[in-house]
């Protein structure tokens, strides 16, 4: 009998197996709209178009296959939000190789921790932190075959390192030989802290790049003539992949490199450049709220602003819609699976402190706790707004899997699905409100950290005892730090403790815990773990009373 199925799937399977990437589609950006503006960089004080990006990109991409490095390579860079940082995102790609952007804000230590985990063949760094990097090449044992400092707009004071200027003057911007890649390769390693406190990897290929542009593109409705900024640096999730170059290169619109937040400039951006889209955290957008007050701007060409970090409070909101314009986002999410819910213009006000319900492509659930085993997918709690479970997530924009960390995707991950950690309610209609989270991390102006790893460090002074560490409500940045200390030694004192954790090389310094409080005991459990939580509902009573004191 004739077999009358002639459908072929493999020029479909070649197509997506081996051309569906993201830097393919910024090269049809850059065929279509080769004069449109596509990158504004504030510390050059210039703009690229898609034309002169791609000839900046080539020319590192040539620089960086001269020094040896090609596909498989991870090129790690540690710079603020400059054009550097689209240059390197891209070339990275050209080449086949793992970009790999890595918080400025860490310490030496930490960041030695990272170059030896990943073990980049390239370093970029910025010029702010060259001191923290002549330290974390110290410490590290790994050294990357090239160090180069990203100095924009600047000559590097006299550092002795090659420049960024430097190390591409010579190359050329014709096309790099690109190599064949699979779709599954990895292409983005980002870094975030875990439960332990030290950063770990979390890698991403080419299906979820652009799984990430999509869903951006698609619920924010994105588009081409649009120019958008983000306030927080890109080296997030939710900066290289919301405003950061993720997104709108792939939609061919521009981006704003803003490398330094201030209210004052970004109002002042907003009105000089049109700027259609901005996205930051709420205590970024008090501050604009506080500045635009008194010093008003033309912020007539905004039609959107999301908010991300932290659930987004009811009066924030209206405040927001007010001066800057009706059409509010608050979206959550992880670095490892991105944005996965959205609370959209037509939920705000009414659903906001909510982290709204589930993006397009997601899957969103709460499930019930255990203290020995992960949930399965299906065992959700009730969907009452009250009873309390933990939020998993099953996603196409996180590849569900960590940089050297097995043990930690086994406690992550089950059934394809991934345990956030964070502690939800869910009503009928499955918005979610997030109430806490498993592993009592802070959040201090956008940054997360964990308590375990500020505990570690504390303790490891000669004259303390044991400590816990807990966050408590701050107009500023959200969250501060408190950290509750019993004495090994009677003569120690806060300067002291303070001082010694300024000079500890594997803390930074926005992890330094602003109030002090010295205690005879922590509570306990009975099987001997802190209980955070009681120290969190006294902390705020404690600040008030002058038990905890600040710095």
């Amino acid at each position: 009998m004739t077999n009358r199925n002639t459908y072929d799937a493999g020029q479909f399977k070649e197509f997506f197996e081996h051309e569906f990437t993201y830097i393919a589609g910024f090269m049809r950006n850059v065929r279509r709209y080769p004069d449109r503006p596509a990158l504004y960089c504030t510390s050059h004080n210039n703009g690229w178009t898609y034309a002169r990006l791609n000839q900046e990109a080539n020319r590192l991409a040539n620089a960086i296959e001269s020094s040896g490095i090609g596909k498989g390579d991870v090129v790690m860079y540690q710079i603020m939000n400059c054009a550097e940082f689209a240059f390197i995102y891209l070339a990275s790609q050209k080449l086949g190789a793992i970009n790999s952007p890595v918080n400025f804000r860490l310490s030496p230590g930490e960041t030695a921790f990272i170059i030896d985990d990943s073990k980049p063949k390239v370093y970029f760094f910025d010029v702010k932190i060259a001191d923290t990097a002549r330290k974390a090449l110290t410490l590290a044992n790994h050294k990357p075959e090239v160090a180069v400092m990203v100095a924009p707009g600047e000559e590097g004071g006299g550092i002795s390192f090659t420049t960024y200027k430097e190390y591409v003057k010579d190359a050329p911007t014709s096309k790099p030989e690109t190599p064949t890649v699979s779709v599954y390769d990895e292409v983005t390693r980002l870094y975030t802290s875990g439960t332990t406190g030290m950063p770990k990897g979390v890698p991403l290929n080419h299906v979820n790049e652009i799984m990430n542009a999509h869903d951006v593109i698609m619920h924010l409705d994105l588009k081409p003539h649009d120019r958008v900024m983000n306030l927080s640096p890109w080296f997030h999730r939710g900066g290289l992949h919301i405003f950061g170059p993720n997104p709108p290169l792939y939609v061919g619109a521009e981006t704003i490199a803003l490398r330094v937040f201030s209210p004052r400039t970004a109002l002042d951006l907003i009105e000089k450049l049109g700027v259609t889209f901005v996205t930051g955290v709420p205590s970024m957008y008090r501050a604009m709220l506080e500045e635009q007050s008194w010093n008003p701007k033309d912020v007539s060409t905004l039609r959107g602003l999301l908010s991300m970090g932290a659930p987004l409070e009811r009066e924030l909101c209206i405040q927001l819609q007010e001066t800057f314009t009706p059409n509010i986002y608050n979206g959550y999410g992880t670095s490892e699976t991105f944005w996965n819910t959205l609370l959209m213009p037509e939920d705000l006000p009414d659903k906001a402190g909510t982290a709204g319900r589930s993006c397009i492509d997601d899957e969103v659930r709460v499930v019930k706790v255990y203290d020995d085993k992960l949930a399965e997918p299906d065992d959700v709690v009730d969907r009452n707004k009250s009873d309390v479970g933990e939020v998993i997530v099953t996603t196409p924009k996180g590849s569900l899997s960590y940089f050297n960390r097995p043990e930690e995707l086994k406690r992550k991950v089950h059934r394809g699905w991934f345990y956030t950690g964070d502690l939800a309610t869910w009503d009928e209609q499955g918005y979610i409100t997030i109430v806490s989270r498993k592993d009592d991390m802070i959040i201090v102006a956008g940054e997360n950290i964990y308590p375990i790893q500020i505990e570690e460090i504390i303790n490891q002074h000669d004259k303390v005892e044991d400590c816990a560490v807990v966050g408590i409500p701050d107009k500023k940045t959200g969250q501060a730090m408190a950290a509750y200390i019993i004495k090994k030694d009677p003569s120690l004192t806060i300067k002291e403790l303070r001082q010694f954790l300024r000079n500890h090389p594997m803390i930074s310094s926005y992890k330094v815990p602003k109030y002090f409080a010295f205690v005879e005991s922590l509570p306990m459990t009975a099987t001997g773990k802190k209980q955070h939580y009681l120290l969190r509902e006294k902390a705020s009573t404690d600040v008030e009373e002058g038990i905890l004191k600040r710095a």
